[in-house]
């Protein structure tokens, strides 16, 4: 069977995953490897001497034959021992077929006639290039992103496909492309999403999208940000006039909003307050002075009236 990714892209299920391989501490190994290899040589040059002074023939050669026997024995003993340093592990195959992994760290034992593949555990950054793609809305955008991840099964990451560098590194390029043809550069209403506004959720999606891409391949990812976000060149400046006009909308509408709260106040004080009783009329003139008072960009010039409003 097959997994979906969040594209709805069917990805392979993997057919292999971690597991421990059998293995000793080194030390010990070590020790005894040295142990047999002197005793090795000590037997070989025993018989040399002893074949040197005139001795026994048949018995000094068994002595070499025996001693270099051991030496070879202590020579493929030590030929076992692999070195695990932190963030690291060890993929062991045996004549071709899966055996296990070792991650502790140290100075480890293993079959010597296996095969073994360092693996880096450690935590990396992968950075995308600057793609130019279309948004939801058919613009053209610069986008770019940084993925922290690191591999959790080595098994998966060796066999299940032929790079996994370069397979987490293409899966991020796909995805990132995938979530700026998703969603706009700028939202045009309160409920929708938007690559510019909503940062966090988008990230996340883009993390989650990620993930299950390079599931397969044993790769966890921790964190993705979008690092670069602009309009390509050729429509940056239309859209830049078009978001300081937006801009200068929603300033204006909220002093309008203001102005009518502060007219609003200024009348029902005036009436709670009985200071001067004013008609229609005369409410209109006030009203439309107090806008032009509030709403204007510069300072007003004030003229005052000698007669009267209806004279």
């Amino acid at each position: 069977m097959n997994q979906l990714d969040t594209t709805g892209t069917p990805m392979p299920r993997p057919h292999i995953r971690e597991r421990v391989a059998f293995g000793t501490r080194g030390v010990p190994v070590l020790a005894g490897a040295v142990a047999l290899m002197l005793v090795g040589v000590a037997l070989m040059l025993i018989g040399i001497i002893q074949l040197a002074t005139g001795g026994g023939a048949a018995p000094m050669v068994v002595l070499v034959v025996v001693g270099t026997l051991v030496v070879v024995g202590g020579s493929l003993l030590s030929g076992g021992l692999i070195m695990v340093a932190p963030g690291e592990a060890r993929v062991i195959q045996f004549l071709g077929r899966y055996v296990g992994t070792v991650r502790m760290d140290g100075l480890r034992w293993v079959n010597p006639f296996t095969f073994r593949r360092k693996i880096s555990t450690r935590i990396r950054n992968h950075e995308t290039a600057v793609n130019k793609v279309n948004d939801a809305d058919g613009s053209p955008i610069e986008i770019a992103a940084v993925v922290v991840w690191r591999v959790t099964d080595t098994a998966r990451a060796v066999f299940e496909v032929d790079d996994y560098i370069e397979f987490v590194n293409i899966q991020t390029e796909a995805a990132v492309r995938h979530i700026a043809t998703t969603y706009p550069y700028d939202a045009h209403g309160d409920d929708q999403l938007s690559l510019r506004q909503n940062t966090t959720e988008i990230t996340d999606q883009l993390s989650t999208e990620i993930g299950a891409r390079v599931e397969s391949a044993g790769v966890e990812v921790i964190e993705s940000r979008i690092t670069h976000l602009a309009y390509a060149q050729e429509i940056a400046g239309a859209m830049l006039r078009r978001q300081q006009a937006g801009a200068v909308v929603a300033a204006r509408q909220r002093i309008v909003e203001g102005a009518v709260g502060m007219v609003q106040l200024a009348l029902d004080q005036l009436a709670e307050q009985e200071v001067v009783d004013l008609d229609e009329e005369r409410k209109a003139a006030m009203v439309s002075n107090l806008l032009v008072v509030l709403c204007a960009d510069r300072d007003t010039q004030p003229v005052v009236n000698t007669g009267t409003l209806y004279t």
